[in-house]
């Protein structure tokens, strides 16, 4: 005996559900990414500081 169920009984309306859902989902995501607090990571700056700095001179020798 099959019993009945939503998806097979409405197939359009079924993907409609489904493609909101996701889209809900990827809003979420992308909202609570993008509130996140973001990190504040020096040792980037500092590493990019030096390669600027050094930038044209040639490399020591070790």
């Amino acid at each position: 005996m099959i019993i009945p169920s939503f998806h097979n009984a409405d197939r359009p309306t079924h993907r409609r559900v489904v493609l909101v859902g996701l889209l809900f989902c990827l809003a979420f995501v992308a909202i609570s990414f993008s509130l996140r607090p973001q990190v504040d990571d020096g040792r980037v700056l500092v590493k990019a500081d030096r390669l600027v700095r050094t930038a044209g001179e040639p490399r020591k020798a070790n």
